[in-house]
């Protein structure tokens, strides 16, 4: 029988209940106003418990010496520094380093408040493995530009991938079994292994998580998708024709990377 996740939250002495992988790249400025403070806050006063990932990106602030002067006061916290890969990679380091039974990343700003982690909690107890923050077709406070930018991702990917049934896969706080992250993450084509040129700058790398999400499908996860708040005023780097260009540009090495039998191996083994 499947155990719940509301049996999981008693602390036993075992490993965290709650992994959350922030990744940062120059956040200076946002460790600064608070960010990880609000985050400790909040997590510090559910039933259950929790660690946090930070991993700098290489960053070219003091990003990392922040976070680790923050961590050094919270036990739960810690901190990995990386050469500069990109979110995807970041991201991925922090999870697989994770040792929670769910792993969440979440983004620095908290364009998506921490606080939506119990918004997507509950629907692990209802038998889905991957639950994924959305913000529908709208984004608040948003410009035209960006609005523009993400229904045409949206009708691409369906044309591209055939990925009917999500609106939003972009939203970067998604939550995942530990096992189902461990699963996904090795059989990556665009995003599992090494480096596909040098990075310079922030690198949103956004086609990281259609990939995540096209793997878990293949590999049989249910995937719920959750309304979560989002303020784009929190947000930053977004670069309309760079990130339009290299979203485009990722869907379609998915589809030739699934053409190619690259993903077969996720069918498989399940």
């Amino acid at each position: 029988m499947e155990t719940r996740l509301s049996e999981l939250m008693a602390p036993a002495g075992g490993p965290p209940f709650l992994s959350v992988v922030i990744p940062a790249y120059n956040e200076r400025d946002n460790i600064r106003a608070g960010a990880l403070s609000t985050v400790a806050d909040y997590l510090s006063a559910q039933p259950y418990t929790y660690e946090v990932i930070v991993v700098d990106d290489g960053s070219e602030d003091d990003t990392a010496a922040l976070a680790e002067a923050f961590a050094a006061s919270h036990e739960r916290f810690r901190v990995a520094r990386n050469p500069h890969r990109g979110k995807a990679h970041t991201v991925i380091a922090g999870m697989m380093t994770a040792t929670g039974r769910i792993v969440l990343f979440s983004d620095m700003d908290q364009a998506t408040p921490i606080t939506e982690t119990a918004s997507v909690l509950p629907w692990f107890d209802k038998g889905f493995d991957v639950v994924i923050g959305s913000r529908g077709a709208r984004r608040h406070n948003a410009p035209l530009w960006r609005k523009f930018m993400s229904r045409s991702q949206i009708v691409l990917r369906n044309l591209i991938l055939g990925f009917r049934g999500i609106t939003d896969t972009q939203c970067g706080f998604k939550a995942f079994r530990r096992e189902a992250v461990q699963a996904i993450v090795p059989r990556l084509s665009l995003y599992g292994g090494a480096l596909d040129g040098p990075v310079k700058g922030a690198a949103v790398t956004s086609g990281f998580d259609v990939e995540m999400l096209f793997v878990a499908r293949k590999l049989g996860y249910r995937i719920k998708e959750v309304p979560v708040a989002w303020d784009y005023r929190h947000t930053r780097r977004v670069n309309l024709l760079k990130d339009s260009l290299r979203g485009v540009r990722d869907l379609l090495r998915i589809r030739f990377a699934d053409w190619r039998g690259a993903y077969d191996q996720a069918k498989r083994n399940v």
